[in-house]
């Protein structure tokens, strides 16, 4: 009589209270079927209404939202949105865990960060949090090297997801018969130096047959009543623009097919960034097949294959490296883009990854 094999037992399911869950690169490190990882939804922030999608500022940072529901959840993962938590603040949550004995795990996606004209908070921030995490994920060897030296931690690089739905993804560019640079300035992130290196681009595109340089901003820079307002930038560029130098678009904030729509009519993709580490923009311009120039500060060309320029803080802006990458991009033609194959095993990787490191604490 033949002996029956023991079936496989199935994984056990583990629970991650994850800051955020819903932002689409947590989303995506998870696979799209069961991976044996279930993290819990955002919960609502106070005054947002029941239908919205938003996450911040993120409610699981109270550590009364720790001890009202340990019982949910074996791990805690943070990825970002701690911005307005002071160092005591992320201490307090840090005991909370610690009482319950949930382990912590922290993915490095800023070493700077973006929205922050000084470090120190964010430097502070990172004090409190990167030494008392059992396990850290960054997304690069370079920010891996800076966690090595600055806190003397190990930490795991797992590369950024896809930003684009695969299916989306599958869809071809559509023709042009003109090289479109184009630059966002979005909101006036503190990271930006958006006239500088609009300037050197007008030139550049200038230089070149059958090319042209596109700037969007958005509605709140342009706008008298709002926080973001910058009459002398809009006068710049709308200067500019009336001079033939570019073509200026002021419009609300794009959604996400708005936005791979406006990618995909680019040939490069320019990152006006003077400080800064890693780049979802970046992923979602692989996925779409637009070339990129990015900054040397941060860690941008460690994650996919664009072009570089010299920009930072401290050196400011090297307009002739900025020439040289537009040049290249309008030699070479289209970018390397990412395929659905291959962004779909890498995606796989990323949730396997994940969950062996969650087990691994657990």
């Amino acid at each position: 009589m033949p002996v029956r094999q023991p079936s496989a037992q199935p994984e056990q399911e583990i629970r991650v209270a994850s800051v955020p869950a819903g932002h689409v690169y947590t989303r995506h490190c998870a696979a799209p079927e069961s991976d044996g990882v279930r993290r819990l939804a955002d919960p609502r922030p106070n005054g947002a209404p029941s239908t919205s999608q938003r996450w911040w500022p993120p409610v699981m940072l109270a550590p009364e939202w720790v001890h009202d529901h340990h019982d949910d959840f074996d791990l805690f993962h943070l990825h970002f949105g701690f911005d307005a938590q002071s160092p005591a603040q992320l201490s307090s949550l840090l005991e909370a865990l610690d009482r319950h004995a949930k382990p912590l795990v922290y993915t490095v996606h800023d070493l700077r960060n973006p929205h922050q004209p000084d470090p120190a908070a964010h430097d502070a921030a990172l004090d409190v949090v990167v030494p008392s995490a059992q396990r850290l994920i960054t997304l690069t060897p370079g920010a891996a090297e800076s966690i090595r030296r600055r806190w003397h931690r190990s930490a795991a690089v797992l590369p950024h997801p896809h930003v684009v739905e695969l299916p989306r993804m599958a869809r071809p560019r559509p023709r042009t018969d003109r090289f479109r640079v184009g630059v966002h300035a979005k909101s006036l992130r503190p990271n930006m130096s958006v006239l500088p290196v609009v300037r050197v681009l007008a030139d550049a595109v200038a230089e070149l047959r059958d090319a042209e340089l596109q700037v969007n901003i958005h509605h709140d820079v342009a706008d008298s009543g709002s926080a973001a307002h910058d009459p002398d930038l809009m006068r710049a560029l709308e200067d500019l623009a009336d001079r033939g130098r570019l073509t200026l678009e002021v419009h609300d904030y794009f959604g996400d097919e708005q936005l791979w729509e406006y990618l995909e009519r680019l040939d490069l993709s320019v990152l006006p960034y003077r400080f800064g580490t890693h780049s979802g923009w970046l992923e979602a311009c692989h996925d779409l097949g637009t070339a990129v120039a990015a900054p040397d500060c941060g860690f941008y060309a460690q994650q996919r294959p664009c072009l570089t320029y010299g920009n930072s803080q401290e050196a400011g802006l090297d307009a002739e490296s900025l020439h040289a990458a537009v040049r290249t991009a309008y030699d070479e033609g289209p970018a390397p883009r990412a395929t659905v194959a291959d962004r779909a095993r890498e995606r796989a990787a990323l949730a396997a990854a994940h969950r062996a490191l969650y087990a691994s604490l657990l």
